[in-house]
Protein backbone atom coordinates (compact mmCIF):
# COMPACT_ATOMS: atom_id res chain seq x y z
CA UNK A 1 0.00 0.00 0.00
CA UNK A 2 3.13 2.34 0.26
CA UNK A 3 2.61 5.17 -2.64
CA UNK A 4 4.43 8.37 -1.95
CA UNK A 5 2.51 10.21 -4.65
CA UNK A 6 1.41 13.95 -3.77
CA UNK A 7 -1.81 13.94 -1.86
CA UNK A 8 -3.61 16.86 -0.54
CA UNK A 9 -6.88 18.03 1.52
CA UNK A 10 -8.40 20.04 3.37
CA UNK A 11 -7.26 20.06 7.47
CA UNK A 12 -9.82 22.20 9.18
CA UNK A 13 -13.69 21.47 10.10
CA UNK A 14 -15.66 22.02 6.73
CA UNK A 15 -17.64 25.25 6.62
CA UNK A 16 -16.29 28.64 6.59
CA UNK A 17 -13.81 30.23 9.30
CA UNK A 18 -11.42 32.90 10.41
CA UNK A 19 -8.53 30.31 8.52
CA UNK A 20 -8.38 26.92 6.90
CA UNK A 21 -5.42 24.67 6.60
CA UNK A 22 -4.83 22.60 3.89
CA UNK A 23 -2.07 19.08 3.85
CA UNK A 24 -0.33 18.59 0.92
CA UNK A 25 2.46 15.35 1.13
CA UNK A 26 4.52 12.95 -0.62
CA UNK A 27 7.67 13.08 -2.62
CA UNK A 28 6.24 15.86 -5.03
CA UNK A 29 4.86 18.19 -2.84
CA UNK A 30 7.07 20.71 -3.14
CA UNK A 31 6.84 20.43 -7.25
CA UNK A 32 3.59 20.86 -7.10
CA UNK A 33 2.84 23.78 -4.77
CA UNK A 34 5.65 25.49 -6.17
CA UNK A 35 3.56 25.94 -9.08
CA UNK A 36 0.91 27.48 -7.57
CA UNK A 37 2.45 29.22 -4.97
CA UNK A 38 4.49 32.57 -5.02
CA UNK A 39 6.65 33.74 -1.56
CA UNK A 40 7.08 37.29 -0.97
CA UNK A 41 10.89 36.88 -0.92
CA UNK A 42 10.99 35.33 -4.51
CA UNK A 43 13.04 32.36 -3.93
CA UNK A 44 12.38 29.02 -4.69
CA UNK A 45 10.99 26.87 -2.39
CA UNK A 46 13.42 23.86 -2.94
CA UNK A 47 16.11 26.00 -1.31
CA UNK A 48 14.18 27.08 1.55
CA UNK A 49 14.70 25.55 4.96
CA UNK A 50 13.09 23.07 6.72
CA UNK A 51 10.72 23.95 9.40
CA UNK A 52 9.79 27.06 8.45
CA UNK A 53 6.98 29.32 7.47
CA UNK A 54 6.61 31.65 4.56
CA UNK A 55 4.20 34.31 3.29
CA UNK A 56 3.30 34.48 0.15
CA UNK A 57 0.13 34.58 -2.47
CA UNK A 58 -1.47 31.68 -4.39
CA UNK A 59 -1.88 32.71 -7.74
CA UNK A 60 -3.67 30.61 -10.81
CA UNK A 61 -3.05 31.60 -14.09
CA UNK A 62 -0.97 35.69 -12.89
CA UNK A 63 -4.55 35.77 -10.72
CA UNK A 64 -4.08 36.55 -7.00
CA UNK A 65 -6.31 33.66 -5.34
CA UNK A 66 -5.16 35.10 -1.40
CA UNK A 67 -2.73 35.51 0.80
CA UNK A 68 -1.27 32.57 2.79
CA UNK A 69 1.55 31.11 4.87
CA UNK A 70 3.03 28.11 3.97
CA UNK A 71 4.64 25.78 6.33
CA UNK A 72 7.63 23.42 4.81
CA UNK A 73 8.33 19.94 6.79
CA UNK A 74 10.99 17.46 4.83
CA UNK A 75 11.21 14.32 5.31
CA UNK A 76 11.62 12.11 7.54
CA UNK A 77 10.94 14.72 10.07
CA UNK A 78 7.29 15.67 9.25
CA UNK A 79 3.90 13.86 10.57
CA UNK A 80 3.85 11.35 7.78
CA UNK A 81 7.58 10.87 7.13
CA UNK A 82 7.46 12.28 3.93
CA UNK A 83 7.95 15.94 2.34
CA UNK A 84 4.91 17.98 3.65
CA UNK A 85 3.40 21.39 3.16
CA UNK A 86 0.57 23.40 4.85
CA UNK A 87 -0.95 26.34 3.40
CA UNK A 88 -3.17 28.57 5.88
CA UNK A 89 -5.21 30.62 4.11
CA UNK A 90 -8.22 32.62 4.62
CA UNK A 91 -11.36 30.35 5.94
CA UNK A 92 -13.69 31.19 3.00
CA UNK A 93 -15.11 27.76 1.08
CA UNK A 94 -14.45 29.54 -1.79
CA UNK A 95 -10.75 29.78 -1.15
CA UNK A 96 -10.50 26.03 0.17
CA UNK A 97 -12.00 24.82 -2.61
CA UNK A 98 -10.34 26.54 -4.98
CA UNK A 99 -6.55 25.90 -3.59
CA UNK A 100 -7.60 22.88 -3.46
CA UNK A 101 -8.32 22.66 -7.14
CA UNK A 102 -5.25 24.24 -8.13
CA UNK A 103 -3.32 21.44 -6.34
CA UNK A 104 -5.03 18.19 -8.21
CA UNK A 105 -4.34 20.49 -11.66
CA UNK A 106 -0.94 20.62 -11.02
CA UNK A 107 -0.19 17.06 -9.95
CA UNK A 108 -1.69 15.89 -6.52
CA UNK A 109 -4.91 13.93 -5.67
CA UNK A 110 -7.31 14.02 -3.24
CA UNK A 111 -6.40 11.88 0.03
CA UNK A 112 -8.50 9.70 1.21
CA UNK A 113 -9.88 9.27 4.69
CA UNK A 114 -6.92 8.69 6.89
CA UNK A 115 -4.63 8.66 4.08
CA UNK A 116 -1.77 10.83 5.82
CA UNK A 117 -2.51 9.04 9.49
CA UNK A 118 -1.84 5.70 7.01
CA UNK A 119 1.50 7.04 5.41
CA UNK A 120 2.62 8.01 8.92
CA UNK A 121 2.31 4.35 10.09
CA UNK A 122 3.60 2.79 6.74
CA UNK A 123 7.22 5.23 7.54
CA UNK A 124 7.43 3.65 10.63
CA UNK A 125 6.47 6.96 12.80
CA UNK A 126 3.78 5.38 14.83
CA UNK A 127 2.50 1.74 15.59
CA UNK A 128 -1.12 0.75 14.20
CA UNK A 129 -2.53 1.16 17.95
CA UNK A 130 -1.13 4.65 18.14
CA UNK A 131 -3.19 5.64 14.79
CA UNK A 132 -5.80 4.35 15.78
CA UNK A 133 -5.51 6.65 19.41
CA UNK A 134 -5.23 9.59 16.69
CA UNK A 135 -8.43 8.39 15.75
CA UNK A 136 -10.76 8.27 19.62
CA UNK A 137 -8.35 11.39 20.11
CA UNK A 138 -10.13 13.35 17.11
CA UNK A 139 -13.62 11.99 18.57
CA UNK A 140 -12.82 12.56 21.99
CA UNK A 141 -15.60 14.56 23.99
CA UNK A 142 -14.73 13.93 27.46
CA UNK A 143 -11.91 14.23 29.54
CA UNK A 144 -12.00 10.55 30.09
CA UNK A 145 -11.84 9.66 26.58
CA UNK A 146 -9.15 12.20 25.72
CA UNK A 147 -7.37 11.10 28.64
CA UNK A 148 -7.56 7.11 27.18
CA UNK A 149 -6.38 8.61 23.78
CA UNK A 150 -3.39 10.13 24.72
CA UNK A 151 -2.33 7.10 26.80
CA UNK A 152 -2.47 4.98 23.80
CA UNK A 153 -0.68 7.75 21.63
CA UNK A 154 2.18 7.68 24.03
CA UNK A 155 2.34 3.86 23.45
CA UNK A 156 0.33 2.35 26.46
CA UNK A 157 -0.66 -1.24 25.66
CA UNK A 158 2.00 -0.99 23.29
CA UNK A 159 5.50 -0.97 24.75
CA UNK A 160 4.10 -3.89 27.03
CA UNK A 161 3.18 -6.47 24.23
CA UNK A 162 6.30 -5.56 22.79
CA UNK A 163 8.66 -6.15 25.23
CA UNK A 164 6.15 -9.87 25.94
CA UNK A 165 6.34 -10.31 22.65
CA UNK A 166 10.27 -10.01 22.32
CA UNK A 167 10.84 -12.76 25.51
CA UNK A 168 7.91 -15.01 23.53
CA UNK A 169 10.10 -14.76 20.02
CA UNK A 170 13.69 -16.09 21.75
CA UNK A 171 11.75 -18.84 23.10
CA UNK A 172 10.25 -19.74 19.79
CA UNK A 173 13.75 -19.95 18.69
CA UNK A 174 15.24 -21.70 20.80
CA UNK A 175 11.88 -24.20 20.70
CA UNK A 176 12.26 -24.10 16.84
CA UNK A 177 16.31 -25.13 17.35
CA UNK A 178 15.16 -27.81 19.05
CA UNK A 179 13.06 -28.82 16.45
CA UNK A 180 16.23 -29.34 14.33
CA UNK A 181 17.95 -31.36 16.62
CA UNK A 182 15.28 -33.51 17.27
CA UNK A 183 16.76 -36.88 17.06
CA UNK A 184 19.14 -35.89 19.45
CA UNK A 185 16.34 -35.27 22.31
CA UNK A 186 17.74 -31.95 23.20
CA UNK A 187 16.14 -29.30 25.23
CA UNK A 188 17.41 -25.67 24.71
CA UNK A 189 14.75 -23.91 26.24
CA UNK A 190 14.52 -23.81 30.20
CA UNK A 191 10.65 -25.55 30.63
CA UNK A 192 10.30 -23.74 33.86
CA UNK A 193 11.42 -20.18 32.39
CA UNK A 194 9.33 -20.19 29.71
CA UNK A 195 6.11 -21.60 32.14
CA UNK A 196 6.92 -18.49 34.25
CA UNK A 197 6.76 -16.24 31.14
CA UNK A 198 3.54 -17.63 30.08
CA UNK A 199 2.39 -17.57 33.74
CA UNK A 200 3.09 -13.98 33.32
CA UNK A 201 1.72 -13.15 30.24
CA UNK A 202 -1.66 -15.35 31.14
CA UNK A 203 -1.65 -13.16 33.87
CA UNK A 204 -1.03 -9.79 32.22
CA UNK A 205 -3.43 -10.54 28.74
CA UNK A 206 -6.50 -11.10 31.71
CA UNK A 207 -6.20 -7.56 33.45
CA UNK A 208 -6.01 -5.81 29.81
CA UNK A 209 -9.09 -8.14 28.98
CA UNK A 210 -10.81 -7.17 31.98
CA UNK A 211 -10.25 -3.54 31.29
CA UNK A 212 -12.45 -3.54 28.42
CA UNK A 213 -15.37 -3.35 29.64
CA UNK A 214 -14.45 0.27 31.59
CA UNK A 215 -12.72 1.08 28.36
CA UNK A 216 -15.76 0.67 26.64
CA UNK A 217 -17.83 2.22 28.76
CA UNK A 218 -15.24 5.58 28.76
CA UNK A 219 -15.70 5.84 24.88
CA UNK A 220 -19.41 4.98 24.89
CA UNK A 221 -20.71 6.16 28.48
CA UNK A 222 -21.48 4.16 31.35
CA UNK A 223 -24.73 2.79 31.02
CA UNK A 224 -26.75 3.70 34.58
CA UNK A 225 -29.64 2.01 34.79
CA UNK A 226 -33.21 3.73 36.53
CA UNK A 227 -35.03 1.32 38.08
CA UNK A 228 -38.08 0.60 41.14
CA UNK A 229 -41.76 0.22 41.20
CA UNK A 230 -44.26 2.62 39.31
CA UNK A 231 -44.57 6.09 40.35
CA UNK A 232 -41.76 5.94 42.72
CA UNK A 233 -40.44 8.95 40.01
CA UNK A 234 -37.51 7.10 37.99
CA UNK A 235 -38.79 9.53 34.66
CA UNK A 236 -38.86 12.62 36.93
CA UNK A 237 -35.26 11.71 38.11
CA UNK A 238 -34.19 11.29 34.89
CA UNK A 239 -35.29 14.50 33.78
CA UNK A 240 -33.63 16.42 36.91
CA UNK A 241 -30.49 14.77 36.36
CA UNK A 242 -30.45 15.96 32.97
CA UNK A 243 -32.03 19.05 33.23
CA UNK A 244 -34.75 18.97 30.54
CA UNK A 245 -38.03 17.41 30.23
CA UNK A 246 -36.75 14.10 28.67
CA UNK A 247 -39.20 12.02 29.97
CA UNK A 248 -43.61 11.92 30.18
CA UNK A 249 -43.99 11.93 33.81
CA UNK A 250 -47.58 11.05 35.00
CA UNK A 251 -49.69 9.82 38.34
CA UNK A 252 -50.61 6.94 36.00
CA UNK A 253 -48.77 4.04 37.19
CA UNK A 254 -47.24 2.26 33.92
CA UNK A 255 -46.74 5.85 32.12
CA UNK A 256 -43.36 4.12 31.14
CA UNK A 257 -43.76 1.49 29.07
CA UNK A 258 -40.41 1.21 27.62
CA UNK A 259 -37.01 1.72 27.95
CA UNK A 260 -35.86 5.43 27.68
CA UNK A 261 -31.81 6.65 27.38
CA UNK A 262 -30.04 9.96 26.78
CA UNK A 263 -26.66 10.56 27.90
CA UNK A 264 -24.98 13.58 30.17
CA UNK A 265 -21.26 14.61 30.50
CA UNK A 266 -20.52 15.20 34.14
CA UNK A 267 -16.77 16.50 35.03
CA UNK A 268 -15.23 15.29 31.94
CA UNK A 269 -17.23 11.65 32.30
CA UNK A 270 -20.36 10.26 30.32
CA UNK A 271 -22.96 8.75 31.71
CA UNK A 272 -25.72 6.70 29.43
CA UNK A 273 -28.92 7.25 31.86
CA UNK A 274 -31.87 4.54 31.19
CA UNK A 275 -35.15 5.54 32.11
CA UNK A 276 -36.88 1.87 32.55
CA UNK A 277 -40.52 0.58 32.89
CA UNK A 278 -41.80 0.10 37.16
CA UNK A 279 -41.57 -3.15 38.11
CA UNK A 280 -44.93 -4.88 39.00
CA UNK A 281 -47.44 -7.66 38.44
CA UNK A 282 -49.54 -6.48 35.80
CA UNK A 283 -52.05 -8.06 33.09
CA UNK A 284 -51.03 -5.51 30.41
CA UNK A 285 -49.09 -7.44 27.99
CA UNK A 286 -47.52 -4.33 26.44
CA UNK A 287 -46.69 -3.44 30.05
CA UNK A 288 -44.96 -6.54 30.34
CA UNK A 289 -42.74 -6.53 27.80
CA UNK A 290 -41.37 -3.12 29.06
CA UNK A 291 -40.59 -4.98 32.29
CA UNK A 292 -38.87 -7.57 30.71
CA UNK A 293 -36.78 -5.35 28.97
CA UNK A 294 -36.26 -3.87 32.67
CA UNK A 295 -34.67 -6.90 33.44
CA UNK A 296 -32.53 -6.69 30.77
CA UNK A 297 -31.42 -3.43 31.21
CA UNK A 298 -30.35 -3.81 34.54
CA UNK A 299 -27.94 -7.27 33.81
CA UNK A 300 -26.56 -4.87 31.23
CA UNK A 301 -26.13 -1.53 33.18
CA UNK A 302 -22.81 -1.10 35.40
CA UNK A 303 -24.71 0.92 37.80
CA UNK A 304 -28.32 1.10 39.28
CA UNK A 305 -29.95 3.84 40.49
CA UNK A 306 -33.02 2.35 42.47
CA UNK A 307 -35.71 4.47 43.31
CA UNK A 308 -37.62 4.05 46.00
CA UNK A 309 -39.82 6.24 48.63
CA UNK A 310 -38.55 7.10 52.30
CA UNK A 311 -41.88 4.92 53.64
CA UNK A 312 -41.90 1.96 51.70
CA UNK A 313 -42.09 -1.41 52.91
CA UNK A 314 -38.59 -2.07 54.32
CA UNK A 315 -38.82 -5.92 53.27
CA UNK A 316 -39.40 -5.10 49.78
CA UNK A 317 -36.93 -2.79 49.13
CA UNK A 318 -34.10 -5.29 50.61
CA UNK A 319 -35.54 -7.80 48.48
CA UNK A 320 -35.02 -5.36 45.41
CA UNK A 321 -31.53 -4.63 46.79
CA UNK A 322 -30.27 -8.27 47.21
CA UNK A 323 -31.78 -9.06 43.60
CA UNK A 324 -29.68 -6.30 41.90
CA UNK A 325 -26.97 -7.15 44.32
CA UNK A 326 -26.69 -10.36 42.87
CA UNK A 327 -25.68 -9.33 39.76
CA UNK A 328 -22.64 -7.92 41.12
CA UNK A 329 -23.99 -4.48 40.25
CA UNK A 330 -22.76 -0.89 41.93
CA UNK A 331 -25.62 0.47 43.37
CA UNK A 332 -27.07 3.86 44.87
CA UNK A 333 -30.62 3.78 46.47
CA UNK A 334 -32.42 7.10 46.04
CA UNK A 335 -35.24 7.54 48.38
CA UNK A 336 -37.40 10.41 46.75
CA UNK A 337 -40.41 12.34 47.28
CA UNK A 338 -38.96 13.63 50.93
CA UNK A 339 -40.42 17.42 49.48
CA UNK A 340 -43.94 15.87 50.24
CA UNK A 341 -42.71 13.09 52.67
CA UNK A 342 -40.73 12.79 56.20
CA UNK A 343 -37.56 10.83 55.77
CA UNK A 344 -36.36 8.69 57.80
CA UNK A 345 -33.71 6.23 57.46
CA UNK A 346 -34.16 2.54 56.68
CA UNK A 347 -32.66 -0.54 58.52
CA UNK A 348 -30.87 -2.15 56.04
CA UNK A 349 -28.49 -5.25 56.33
CA UNK A 350 -26.15 -4.02 53.20
CA UNK A 351 -24.80 -0.45 54.05
CA UNK A 352 -21.62 -1.37 53.47
CA UNK A 353 -22.79 -2.47 49.75
CA UNK A 354 -24.53 0.83 47.94
CA UNK A 355 -24.99 4.31 48.56
CA UNK A 356 -28.28 5.51 50.43
CA UNK A 357 -29.45 9.14 49.02
CA UNK A 358 -32.47 11.18 50.04
CA UNK A 359 -34.04 13.25 47.23
CA UNK A 360 -36.61 15.14 45.84
CA UNK A 361 -36.24 14.51 41.71
CA UNK A 362 -39.10 17.14 41.53
CA UNK A 363 -37.51 19.98 43.82
CA UNK A 364 -33.97 18.73 42.38
CA UNK A 365 -32.70 18.28 46.38
CA UNK A 366 -29.85 16.43 46.30
CA UNK A 367 -29.02 15.91 42.97
CA UNK A 368 -25.62 17.30 42.83
CA UNK A 369 -25.18 14.92 45.60
CA UNK A 370 -26.22 11.89 43.40
CA UNK A 371 -24.50 12.91 40.37
CA UNK A 372 -21.22 12.61 42.53
CA UNK A 373 -21.71 9.79 43.66
CA UNK A 374 -22.11 8.32 40.32
CA UNK A 375 -18.49 9.89 39.32
CA UNK A 376 -17.44 8.48 42.60
CA UNK A 377 -19.05 4.72 41.29
CA UNK A 378 -17.43 5.59 37.89
CA UNK A 379 -13.83 5.15 39.64
CA UNK A 380 -12.62 7.33 36.82
CA UNK A 381 -11.28 9.84 39.49
CA UNK A 382 -9.18 6.94 41.31
CA UNK A 383 -7.78 5.53 37.74
CA UNK A 384 -3.76 5.95 37.68
CA UNK A 385 -2.65 7.60 34.49
CA UNK A 386 -0.28 4.10 34.59
CA UNK A 387 -2.99 2.08 34.12
CA UNK A 388 -3.49 0.64 30.89
CA UNK A 389 -6.52 0.39 29.30
CA UNK A 390 -8.25 -1.18 26.57
CA UNK A 391 -10.90 0.60 24.60
CA UNK A 392 -10.49 -0.51 21.13
CA UNK A 393 -12.93 -3.62 20.18
CA UNK A 394 -10.12 -4.89 17.63
CA UNK A 395 -7.67 -4.90 20.12
CA UNK A 396 -10.18 -6.83 22.81
CA UNK A 397 -10.82 -9.73 20.07
CA UNK A 398 -7.00 -9.73 19.37
CA UNK A 399 -6.19 -10.18 23.22
CA UNK A 400 -8.50 -12.94 23.68
CA UNK A 401 -7.22 -14.93 20.53
CA UNK A 402 -4.02 -14.72 22.09
CA UNK A 403 -5.16 -15.57 25.42
CA UNK A 404 -6.44 -18.86 24.19
CA UNK A 405 -3.44 -19.41 22.48
CA UNK A 406 -0.97 -18.54 25.68
CA UNK A 407 -3.52 -20.77 27.61
CA UNK A 408 -2.77 -23.91 25.35
CA UNK A 409 0.90 -23.18 25.73
CA UNK A 410 0.63 -23.39 29.32
CA UNK A 411 -1.59 -26.67 29.40
CA UNK A 412 1.38 -27.87 26.77
CA UNK A 413 3.91 -27.33 29.27
CA UNK A 414 1.71 -29.07 32.02
CA UNK A 415 1.69 -32.20 30.09
CA UNK A 416 4.76 -31.61 28.15
CA UNK A 417 3.70 -32.21 24.19
CA UNK A 418 6.20 -32.13 22.12
CA UNK A 419 7.70 -28.96 20.61
CA UNK A 420 6.12 -28.56 17.71
CA UNK A 421 2.73 -28.04 19.11
CA UNK A 422 4.37 -25.44 21.75
CA UNK A 423 6.26 -24.14 18.70
CA UNK A 424 2.71 -23.45 17.32
CA UNK A 425 0.73 -21.97 19.89
CA UNK A 426 3.65 -19.60 20.43
CA UNK A 427 3.40 -18.51 17.15
CA UNK A 428 -0.24 -18.31 17.12
CA UNK A 429 -0.10 -15.51 20.13
CA UNK A 430 2.59 -13.71 18.36
CA UNK A 431 0.34 -13.70 15.31
CA UNK A 432 -2.25 -11.56 17.46
CA UNK A 433 0.35 -9.31 19.50
CA UNK A 434 1.07 -8.28 15.98
CA UNK A 435 -2.13 -7.79 14.47
CA UNK A 436 -2.64 -5.31 17.67
CA UNK A 437 0.74 -3.06 16.90
CA UNK A 438 0.60 -4.20 13.21
CA UNK A 439 3.81 -5.62 12.66
CA UNK A 440 0.97 -8.40 11.19
CA UNK A 441 -1.63 -6.92 9.27
CA UNK A 442 -3.20 -6.63 5.79
CA UNK A 443 -4.40 -4.27 3.20
CA UNK A 444 -8.03 -5.32 3.90
CA UNK A 445 -7.71 -4.25 8.25
CA UNK A 446 -5.56 -1.17 6.80
CA UNK A 447 -8.24 -0.10 4.88
CA UNK A 448 -11.10 -0.81 7.49
CA UNK A 449 -9.43 0.83 10.38
CA UNK A 450 -8.48 4.37 8.00
CA UNK A 451 -11.35 4.61 6.25
CA UNK A 452 -12.95 5.53 9.67
CA UNK A 453 -10.84 8.67 9.92
CA UNK A 454 -11.48 11.94 8.76
CA UNK A 455 -10.12 12.86 5.18
CA UNK A 456 -6.96 15.22 6.06
CA UNK A 457 -5.99 13.44 9.29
Amino acid sequence: MQNNDAICAIATAAGNGAIAVIRISGSDSYSVVEKIFFPQSKKNIHTLKANTIHFGTVQAQGKIIDEVLVSLFRAPHSYTGEDSIEISCHGSVFIQQQILQLLVENGARLATAGEFTMRAFLAGKMDLSQAEAVADLIASQTKAEHSLAIQQMKGGVTNEIQHLRDLLLNFISLIELELDFSEEDVEFADRKELLTLINRVDKYLKTLIASFQQGNAIKKGIPVAIVGRPNVGKSTLLNALLNEERAIVSEIPGTTRDTLEDTMIIEGMTFRFIDTAGIRHTTDVIENLGIERTHQTIAKADIVILVSEPNAPGMELMMQIADILSLNKKLIVAFNKIDVQESHLLDNVFESDYKTIYISAKKGENIDQLRQSLLDLSSFNQLDTKDIIISNVRHFDALQNALQAIERVHEGLQTRISSDFLAQDIRQALHYFGLITGQITTDEILGNIFSKFCIGK
